[in-house]
């Protein structure tokens, strides 16, 4: 019995050390090298902090991109998506009104043409990029409410994509509220 019970404790000791001391103490240190320090990526606008990189935010205004839809009306602390499934009635519901919603601030645009992510909730409720094309449906829109070109919105959006990591890891992605500070700083060309 003995023979067993000290190589257990022994093991148990070295992985209590490992995984509740080591581990964090790592994951810590690489966040810290990490842009905001592991406090998240501060957004800034006339010198004030005016969110967070990493999680989405709600825009309604027509002269601004449309974050993807929240089902946690983008509560950091409640982060969840809806958990209904694609056949359920009451999701089925939510997308179809935001489709009518998007139709009805975006005329021109057809049902066909609006991009899934601009009306379906994502997993965690605060995604805060859009694809690309995710952007560009939203251009004429803002382009009327802000008296600028759509050549001039396009040119942002493409300046503000951010490519896969390492040209291969994960999509392009356009962060929403980083190309609305943009806008609201006057960075159209």
């Amino acid at each position: 019995m003995k023979k067993y019970i000290l190589p257990s404790l022994k093991l148990t000791g070295v992985f209590i050390l490992l995984c509740a001391v080591v581990y964090p103490l790592l994951v810590a240190a690489i966040g810290k090298l990490s842009p905001g320090h592991g406090k998240g990526e501060t957004v800034t606008l006339n010198g004030k902090v005016v969110g967070y990189a990493n999680i989405g935010q709600k825009f309604t205004d027509d002269k601004y991109f449309w974050s993807r839809p929240s089902a946690v009306n983008y509560n950091a602390a409640g982060s969840a998506g809806s958990n209904k499934g694609p056949s359920n009635p009451d999701y089925l519901k939510d997308v179809q009104a935001h489709i009518d919603t998007f139709l009805v601030h975006n005329p021109g645009v057809k049902k066909e043409d609006i991009p899934a992510e601009l009306v379906t909730y994502s997993g965690s409720g605060l995604d805060p990029d859009l694809s690309p094309a995710g952007a560009k449906v939203q251009v004429k829109r803002i382009a009327v409410a802000r008296k600028l070109s759509e050549d001039q919105l396009n040119a942002l959006v493409d300046r503000y994509t951010e490519k896969p990591l390492l040209g291969v890891f994960g999509p392009e992605k356009v962060n929403v509220l980083k190309l609305n500070i943009a806008l609201d700083e006057g960075q159209v060309r």
